[in-house]
């Protein structure tokens, strides 16, 4: 992982069976679009977060395709139903080819 490329999730650590809770997610990129242009004139290449998906114990609760117009440090709140307890897997997919993942448990109350 790039140094300078960090994931953040906020899960709750218990949840009710069947609860609804939401869940927050921030990775710190530059995101780099591929139309600017450095001192020289020369195009600096695309460079983002170009999907990011989570998945709940194997089960996809959310895949989202990101294009060169998300702002850099893309934030991605949504709503996810825990029916048991497990765990979440959070995971970012970079147009350079690194993948960026994090995991958090969570319990049933």
């Amino acid at each position: 992982m790039a140094a300078d490329v960090k994931p953040r999730v906020k899960v709750p650590k218990t949840a009710a069976a069947g609860e609804v809770i939401a869940i927050k997610t921030l990775i710190s990129h530059p995101m780099e679009s591929g139309q600017r242009k450095d001192s020289d004139g020369n195009v600096i290449p695309r460079s983002i977060i170009n999907r990011f998906t989570c998945e709940f114990n194997g089960q996809s609760v959310i895949d989202v395709t990101l294009e060169p117009s998300i702002s850099t440090n893309p934030y991605i709140e949504f709503d996810a139903t825990v029916p048991e307890a497990g765990e979440f897997k959070f995971t970012w997919y970079d147009d350079d080819g690194s993948v960026y993942e994090d995991v958090k448990a969570i319990e049933i109350a």
